[in-house]
């Protein structure tokens, strides 16, 4: 069928929100789930692993996969796993059982991993079209989710509602908002045609040859190095936050959870104001200014032992790590001929964050504590502020 750009659109800004939505309901049930499972740091270390292997598995498939099928199915069954992982910790976590709790993580990491390489490059063909900055809105919605999803687990964890039910819960809404949304997602978006075009109609060069060149551009691997920073400060709130606040802070879990809200909703708040900024200043301003931010953020999380400080730093961290995803893919994709392999390339680096995450900052946390592992996040945000100059356009636009 013909679909509106409006509809694609609000399509999108729902299928952003959904995998947010499921993030955050399990995350601020950490506390939960650790004292479930009976975990410690380095146990809980493992467990997350689940997520980095997840994660992995899918970045590396999607982008051959949405070269092959196209977007649509990659995005359908990205957020059919992360629902469907949701329900699965719940079980683990009722159970007391690591390895289904990992398994539940691991499909949450396939379908984000996966889905959202593709939902990534859908959302940059919309953007393109429409001819301003949106990515940021987009990703908007994903932390309105996150916002959503963080309220009501800590209104679930203050409740002492049940871990398995709030998940089982989660997963049926998911599944619920997918099915009438994913229809307006048209089909083809990324595919590769035997004609060197993709599915939306913008010339491209084939795959087998068109991948290794963009692997060998040394300004994508920089914005490429962008988001794998920024995604790091975004990943690890979203694995650790409230146990760092629990545990490294003192907070009770369900006040650890609010601060998990409060950071969510200033990534809300960056990512729906952070277009107009980005369309004034330009690309590499917008990320210089996130880095610098997010570090601020997190170096107070480190270094001040105070709870009030601690809270008002989530803020700065949550500000500060909002455009730095979004922002560097529309650098990617606008960076040379081939967006969808750029952004998913892009994407793929960012992803890596999820590998390498949990597990260290687990490691670090049991050996020096949790606030102490912040420092490797912090480094690699700082150096990510020297980078920002490679966001910037130095070509026309392409052109359909």
């Amino acid at each position: 069928m013909t679909v509106s750009l409006g509809r694609r659109r609000t399509a999108t800004f729902a299928l952003f929100f959904l995998p947010g939505l499921a993030m955050a309901s399990w995350v601020t049930r950490t506390p939960d789930v650790r004292d479930l499972l009976g975990a410690s740091t380095g146990r809980m270390g493992l467990v997350l692993f689940g997520l980095s292997v997840g994660s992995m598995v899918g970045i590396l498939c999607s982008g051959p996969l949405v070269a092959r099928w196209g977007a649509r199915p990659v995005i359908a069954a990205g957020t059919l796993a992360t629902a469907a992982g949701s329900a699965v910790i719940g079980l683990g976590a009722a159970a007391g059982a690591d390895a289904v709790a990992a398994l539940g993580l691991g499909l949450i990491g396939l379908g984000m991993g996966g889905g959202e390489v593709a939902l990534n490059i859908e959302g940059a063909e919309v953007e393109r079209l429409l001819g301003r900055s949106t990515l940021p809105a987009m990703h908007g919605f994903y932390s309105l989710g996150t916002v959503v999803g963080a309220v009501g687990g800590m209104t679930l964890t203050a409740l002492s509602f049940p871990v398995l039910w709030h998940l089982a819960i989660v997963t049926a809404v998911v599944a619920a908002v997918l099915m009438p949304m994913i229809r307006y997602v048209p089909a083809g978006v990324g595919r590769r045609t035997g004609n060197g075009r993709n599915g939306s109609g913008s010339a491209t060069h084939a795959q087998t040859s068109a991948g290794p060149a963009v692997w060998r551009e040394p300004r994508l691997l920089l914005i490429g190095g962008i988001i794998l920073a920024l995604a790091m400060a975004e990943g690890t709130a979203n694995d650790w936050l409230p146990l760092v606040m629990v545990d490294g802070h003192g907070f009770d879990p369900a006040l650890g959870s609010a601060v998990y809200a409060v950071f969510a909703a200033s990534m809300t708040v960056g990512r729906f104001a952070g277009g107009r900024f980005v369309d004034a200043y330009g690309r590499a301003a917008a990320l210089c200014a996130s880095a610098v931010i997010g570090a601020a953020g997190i170096a107070l999380v480190i270094l001040v032992d105070n709870q009030a400080v601690a809270a008002a730093a989530a803020v700065l961290w949550g500000v500060g790590a909002s455009l730095g995803f979004p922002v560097a893919l529309s650098a990617a994709g606008d960076s040379g001929d081939n967006s969808a392999a750029r952004v998913s390339l892009a994407a793929t680096l960012g992803y890596v964050a999820f590998l390498v995450g949990p597990p260290s900052l687990g490691h670090l946390g049991e050996q020096f504590g949790l606030r102490n592992a912040l420092f490797l996040v912090l480094i690699l945000v700082v150096a990510a502020s020297f980078a920002t100059p490679a966001a910037r356009t130095a070509h026309p636009a392409r052109t359909p």
